[in-house]
């Protein structure tokens, strides 16, 4: 796996994505992570250190794997280029098929209309 900055992170996206139009996927994982052990993270609460927290960010075409970690100043620039990247690399997918809601609320009051009602017989 290769550790990359954000800014050469997302130009290898790109690639990724432009090498799998034809056929292949992308996998895109996100994770809460402090890029340090369990030990040092306990050694650094018990001496009241504060500990920070990062996102890590690992993209893999099956072949390759490559990740960056996000802090929190970097977090909105890679954040809004990442949201660019996806919007501009997924054309593949369909559009959902949606009903006219008046349509779908009639269709639902004939049916309920259709059913006879049961009434007790005593």
């Amino acid at each position: 796996m290769v550790r990359l900055q954000p800014d050469p992170f997302l130009n290898e996206l790109t690639n990724m994505f432009e090498r799998t139009t034809e056929k292949g996927s992308v996998w895109v994982t996100l994770k809460h992570s402090s890029d340090k052990s369990k030990v040092e993270r306990n050694k650094m609460v018990t001496a009241g250190e504060k500990v920070e927290y990062k996102c890590l960010v690992r993209a893999t075409d099956g072949k390759r794997t490559i990740s960056t970690m996000v802090g929190l100043k970097d977090h909105q620039k890679f954040q809004s280029s990442y949201a660019t990247i996806l919007k501009a690399r997924m054309t593949a997918l369909k559009k959902r098929e949606r009903k006219d809601k008046r349509k779908a609320a009639d269709s639902d009051k004939k049916k309920a209309s259709k059913k006879p009602s049961r009434t007790p017989q005593t």
